[in-house]
């Protein structure tokens, strides 16, 4: 067996292991379970994890280029999505004004959007699901297990400066522009990235570098920091199992189409143009290629978006990931 089939192997067995384990879980256990791990894991097991891995983590060379890149594949799959989303909706218009249904400009915006596969609540969604990717709870564990611990602060600094922002910046706007329910105030995203703990578990982890901790205390914040990738794979296993409706695939497959592979593929070439190659690169490779957010279900359910195309999309795009883990690592790895 190759040093990359038996480096996936061990990744797979228990990156699929708890991610079924949670799946199995959730078809007995209340919703609320699930809640209570996502807020335990997001205000407690996160900062552990952030903390005991930053310790230990190389932060030399470029790293603080890792949001930079993140923005550019939110940039990237932004414009992609506009196009796309262009295309479609002209499309329909055509085929209504071919068959008579449409004759006056003055509606053909309003009528045949509102009919169509492309209304506003499915392009916010389309634009989410395509920006924004599970570089947390499923884009730690993989870089961890893939990339390793010493390379973990490039999938830190992408997720956090980059992803949250977006998602609460970026996907605040769009909620309001395309969801189907008003929002009643403006979310404060300073406020929001004040009160995020991952922000004040980087700067712990910064500060614990400059100390040398006892054995003991590093090997039990080590130990504690994987039981919470366990756990973070177990409540993606769980909010998989809430899933109940498969639709959309037609908008689906271009969607993960341009998130998991165009993306990944054009940003993580041109890094080698910036010096950024061997380890680093695929630890942003493997971040812009995560699947969809869950955080755009999230948004759907609360401001009126497009709930079955977040679903689906992120749904698919955890199964596309077990096919496309493989390319990057041949394509950027070090394995061959």
């Amino acid at each position: 067996m190759s040093d990359l089939a038996q480096t996936l192997l061990q990744l797979y067995l228990p990156l699929g292991g708890w991610i079924f384990a949670g799946w199995v879980l959730g078809q007995f256990l209340p919703k609320a379970i699930s809640s209570f791990l996502g807020k335990a894991l997001f205000w407690v097991g996160v900062p552990i994890t952030i903390t005991g891995f930053l310790y230990r983590a190389d932060l030399s060379g470029w790293i603080f280029i890792a949001p930079i890149v993140a923005w550019i594949a939110i940039l990237v799959g932004a414009i992609f999505a506009f196009i796309w989303i262009d295309l479609g909706v002209k499309d329909e218009r055509i085929k209504a004004l071919s068959r008579g249904l449409d004759d006056s400009p003055s509606t053909s915006s309003t009528a045949i959007l509102n009919k169509s596969a492309w209304s506003k609540p499915t392009q916010g969604s389309f634009l989410l699901a395509m920006m924004v990717g599970n570089t947390g709870y499923m884009g730690f564990p993989v870089v961890l297990n893939l990339v390793g611990a010493d390379y973990f602060a490039w999938a830190l600094f992408y997720d956090i400066l980059g992803t949250f922002i977006g998602v609460y910046g970026v996907g605040v706007i769009l909620a309001a522009r395309y969801g189907r329910n008003q929002l009643k105030s403006r979310v404060n995203l300073l406020k929001k990235l004040v009160q995020n703990p991952a922000f004040w578990s980087l700067g712990l982890g910064l500060l614990l570098r400059m100390v040398q901790l006892p054995v003991a205390f590093e090997t039990g914040l080590k130990t504690s920091a994987w039981v919470v990738v366990n756990l973070a794979l177990v409540l993606i296993g769980l909010q998989l199992s809430q899933l109940k409706s498969l639709q959309k695939l037609n908008q689906v497959i271009p969607c993960l189409g341009i998130k998991m592979i165009l993306v990944p593929l054009v940003v993580g070439t041109g890094l080698m143009f910036f010096g950024i190659t061997a380890e680093p690169r695929l630890a942003l490779v493997l971040q812009m290629g995560m699947p969809p957010a869950f955080a755009t279900v999230v948004f759907a359910e609360a401001y009126g978006l497009d709930q079955d195309l977040a679903v689906t999309t992120i749904a698919f795009g955890c199964l596309g990931l077990i096919v496309l883990l493989p390319v990057w690592m041949l394509l950027f790895g070090t394995l061959s």
